[in-house]
């Protein structure tokens, strides 16, 4: 039996098995002896001493190059400024919101102690009632912005509750959500705190798909904060202070409009690109955003370098392995001449502050449609004084607050009460089945009937839906057209036509009940009542009536222009408008008269103007201008995105290239192109007569020349471009449509006025590298399409370019703002050249000499306005009627000198009145141009005097 055993265990200790098994136990011994080691001897030792060496590349942005203008003047540069960042390495788990809250909460307390800001760029801000809202007034824009926040790639995926979200679902949603949301409780604190927090935790979140990569909290900060924030660094997980390049913008408002602005680059951005150029950016990337920032970004556009580099579990650098240097992107210098760009900003301003004072009246309740003729439209006081809530020029927001001055506190107090009396009345007025039909009300009711209907139930909410409204509707046309039925009636038929959306009245009327009409609108009533106690566009329309009732006075508005600091303030005027012994029309006079209020401030009519100026014999752009402009400093880097609400609802369109994307008709500036089709088709001649008789009688209704009810007689065509007459034009655009029998067709005359002035570039783009809104080539009434009515909408930019074909005889260039390129070192890298279009063939030497000639004695029949000019000049005037209520568009076009053309320009001043306004800039322009005039008597710093009115407007 031993034997046996014996013999077995030989038999085992021999086989390969028993090696094997052998060296597992040793090996496994080994282990469990090294573990022990490292858990349990050294186990503190490496818990205290732990790093977790990741190995990281991070990216260097290349520095953007500089924009220049023609005389190598810097506008756009890059300065170094201290930015507070964080990296989010804070490990995923239940704690982790509190963490990171308190975190950014204690960056907030120490950036604001300092008097810093953190980054305001997220896509909600508050209104001046304290209300979130949607900086984005863009329906797609808004939507994408809230695919974004939902992580969906396109707007398409949004179900029908998150398309309808408001701002405050948002903030509710990312703050509360169980799964993504911040840990924020909305209730206990109030919203700037939460909307600052928002911001912070959602430029995090952006950065959480590549770990590592500091997100910017604040920008531009202080020393004094750099000096806080590295105090307390070892109570700041991730938070650092670095080094950042701002991009800064000199003199901005002049230059806003053509430069445009940075900004961090957008999910949608960042899908259109090519794939290609995919590569070249990266999701946390600073581009253009808007205009040549946009256009010439792969130009200005670095190099980016890279470090490679290894970091611990807590995402400190602990070495690094390589770095690759990045390049600075190249620099562009533009057409512009800084001087000249700044100078006809600040001549269209003087001359609209100019005008607008020339207007204004010292009464109340003016209604422009009790007015016979657009000039003479005035501005009455009370739209002024509206004007500064309106436009925002003062916050209302703050007059409730408990920091508000006395005044503040005696007008919230007024509007307070009218608002509770004005929504008592509203309910009242609309829950009574007998009410008065519309036009029977007060002037105010209808207002608030018309808020109602069309912005808050249609517009803002959907309740009403558009699509859904059969127009041809007799109930409809009684409400909208005859103005015979009440509210009441017209709301009620709505519902039992199925135009309201019930589901958006799901927390006033109850799902079982929706097929009761009376249920569904006392839920409107409802909800009518909870929306216009927060709707700040309501508290508008209240403090505008107010304001024309005389329960908020004038001196008042103006006090508080005082204690909100808009200005100085100055003690002895405060305190004179407060008791009455300061009069506020004058001193609101006296304040737009100095510039201390602007005309863009005001958003009155008028309050914008735009100005084109080129070389005709290249298309270099020598100034570009668009009145109001905005500080893109403020847009830039990172974007302050109340700032940015305010240009896009501002009423005087501040952010609206008024340049090269508002169209109006161009009105008798167009006349050059009726003379040349006219001459050039053989329907007249240079010695052809035509009879001007005040009245066109030829077709009906019969249009008049604007000297009617008196006549200018037997004019030519340079006679008839002298004098603007409209009769002599009449009989071209008719003639043009009339066949070789004598009869007339209005749309053979359209098409061949068409031709003409697709040859002078008016059928498309100018080819500036910006933005431009499409050109409108009349199709309809011949007669009148010749002298530029008809359907003729054109922006300032391709009017310009038009005049500059006629200077210099037929070249049609396109327009341009870029000059040329170079790199850092000033090495030239590409010369931007002119570039012809095409040229006016079958225009003949002798039919541009009879225009010519025509322009030139426009310059001498208006000699008052443009007397001691010192040079010869070129030009044409322009009216365009927008309505009888408006005022009408006045329009200048021209050059000079008139016999060797150096410069070709056009001015619009929209609602101003009368096209010698426009002029009076145009020869200013010329005058500052060849510097025929000292600065100082150009730019006097206050509103222009006016001269009198050119004949032919």
């Amino acid at each position: 039996m031993f034997e046996r055993i014996k013999d077995a265990i030989n038999r085992i200790v021999k086989s390969r098995l028993f090696v094997l098994v052998l060296v597992f136990c040793v090996l496994f011994a080994i282990l469990i002896n090294r573990v022990f080691y490292l858990q349990i001897v050294k186990g503190q030792y490496y818990l205290d001493n732990y790093k977790l060496q990741i190995r990281k590349t991070r990216e260097i942005p290349g520095t953007r190059g500089n924009i220049y203008d023609r005389n190598g003047n810097l506008l756009a540069y890059n300065e170094l400024a201290y930015s507070v960042t964080m990296e989010d390495n804070i490990p995923d788990g239940p704690q982790k919101n509190k963490i990171l809250n308190d975190i950014l909460d204690k960056v907030i307390t120490i950036v604001e102690s300092n008097g810093d800001s953190v980054i305001n760029d997220f896509g909600i801000v508050l209104d001046s009632a304290g209300n979130y809202e949607f900086s984005q007034t863009n329906e797609t824009l808004r939507l994408r912005f809230v695919a974004d926040v939902y992580g969906l790639k396109t707007i398409e995926e949004l179900d029908e509750q998150q398309k309808n979200a408001s701002a405050e679902d948002i903030i509710n949603y990312l703050c509360t959500d169980k799964t993504y949301g911040y840990g924020l409780n909305v209730k206990k604190s109030d919203k700037p705190y939460i909307l600052k927090m928002v911001n912070l935790r959602y430029a995090i979140n952006l950065n959480s798909f590549q770990k590592f990569i500091p997100t910017i909290l604040a920008t531009d900060v202080s020393d004094e904060t750099v000096a806080a924030i590295m105090e307390n660094l070892d109570k700041l997980e991730g938070v650092d202070v670095a080094e950042d390049s701002m991009r800064r913008y000199t003199d901005s408002k002049f230059f806003a409009s053509i430069i445009g602005y940075t900004g961090k680059i957008s999910q949608e951005e960042y899908d259109d690109l090519d794939k290609d150029k995919k590569k070249q950016y990266t999701k946390t990337d600073i581009i253009g955003k808007a205009g040549l920032e946009k256009t010439m970004d792969e130009v200005l556009q670095g190099k980016k370098g890279e470090t490679e580099l290894y970091v611990d579990s807590v995402g400190k650098v602990t070495e690094t392995v390589s770095n690759k240097e990045p390049e600075a992107g190249n620099d562009v210098h533009l057409t512009i001449d800084k001087d000249l760009q700044e100078q006809t900003y600040q001549l269209l301003e003087e001359k609209l502050a100019g005008i607008v004072l020339n207007k204004l009246r010292n009464v109340m309740n003016y209604d422009p449609s009790t007015t016979s003729d657009a000039k003479e439209i005035i501005i009455p006081v009370d739209d002024a004084y509206n004007a500064f809530i309106g436009n925002e020029i003062i916050d209302e927001s703050h007059f409730g607050t408990d920091e508000a001055k006395p005044v503040e506190k005696q007008v919230y107090s007024i509007f307070t009460d009218k608002k509770a009396a004005a929504v008592k009345a509203i309910i009242n007025e609309m829950n009574n089945s007998g009410a008065a039909a519309y036009k029977d009300l007060p002037d105010e009711m209808k207002a608030y009937m018309d808020y109602i209907s069309i912005n808050v139930l249609q517009n803002d909410t959907g309740i009403l839906m558009k699509d859904a409204i059969n127009t041809g509707d007799e109930t409809y046309q009684q409400w909208t057209k005859d103005e015979t039925i009440s509210l009441h009636q017209y709301l009620n038929y709505a519902i039992s036509q199925n135009w309201i959306d019930t589901s958006k009245l799901s927390d006033y009327v109850s799902a079982e009940k929706y097929s009761d009409s009376e249920e569904i609108y006392q839920g409107i009533l409802t909800f009518l009542q909870d929306y216009l106690g927060s709707d700040i566009n309501f508290d508008k329309l209240l403090y505008k009536y107010l304001i024309k009732s005389g329960g908020i006075s004038g001196g008042q508005i103006c006090a508080m222009v005082y204690e909100q600091g808009v200005l100085p303030m100055d003690e002895a005027a405060y305190n004179g408008l407060v008791s009455g012994a300061v009069d506020s029309y004058t001193w609101l006079y006296q304040k737009i008269q100095s510039l201390e209020i602007t005309p863009g401030q005001l958003a009155l009519e008028p309050c914008t103007g735009s100005a084109v100026v080129s070389d005709p014999n290249t298309g270099a752009v020598l100034a570009c201008v668009s009145y109001p402009g905005y500080d893109n400093n403020r847009l830039s880097n990172t974007m302050d995105s109340k700032y940015y609400n305010q240009l896009v609802t501002g009423l005087s369109r501040p952010f609206y290239n008024n340049a090269t994307q508002e169209r109006t008709a161009p009105g008798s500036t167009y006349k050059m192109v009726s003379a040349v089709a006219g001459l050039t088709e053989g329907i007249i001649a240079g010695d052809t007569y035509i009879n001007c008789a005040g009245e066109f009688d030829k077709v009906t209704p019969s249009p008049r020349c604007w000297i009617y009810p008196g006549y200018h007689g037997s004019l030519t065509v340079v006679n008839a471009l002298e004098v603007s007459c409209n009769d002599f034009f009449y009989e071209v655009g008719y003639d043009l449509g009339t066949d070789s029998g004598g009869s007339y067709d209005s749309d053979k005359g359209v098409e061949a006025l068409a031709k003409y002035a697709k040859d002078f570039g008016l059928g498309e783009k100018s080819g500036l590298e910006i933005p431009e809104s499409e050109p409108q080539i009349s199709d309809e009434y011949s007669v009148q399409s010749a002298i530029g009515q008809g359907t003729n909408n054109y922006t300032v930019s391709q009017l310009n370019r038009y005049v500059a074909a006629v200077a210099n005889r037929g070249s049609v260039y396109n327009l341009t703002l870029l000059g040329k390129t170079t790199d850092v070192n000033g090495k030239l890298i590409k010369q931007y050249e002119p570039v012809v279009d095409h040229e006016m063939k079958d225009v003949s030497s002798n039919t541009w000499d009879l225009v010519h000639q025509g322009m030139e004695a426009v310059i001498g029949y208006n000699s008052t306005t443009f007397s001691g000019l010192e040079i010869s000049m070129a030009g044409k005037t322009g009216t365009a009627q927008q309505s009888a209520v408006h005022p009408d568009h006045g329009l200048f076009v021209g050059y000079a000198p008139a016999e060797a053309p150096e410069i070709a320009i056009a001015v619009r001043i929209a609602n101003g009145y009368s096209s010698s306004y426009a002029a009076e800039i145009g020869r200013d322009i010329v005058r500052a141009n060849f510097k025929l005039a000292d600065k100082n008597e150009l730019i006097t710093g206050a509103a222009a005097e006016l001269g009198s009115a050119i004949a032919g407007d």
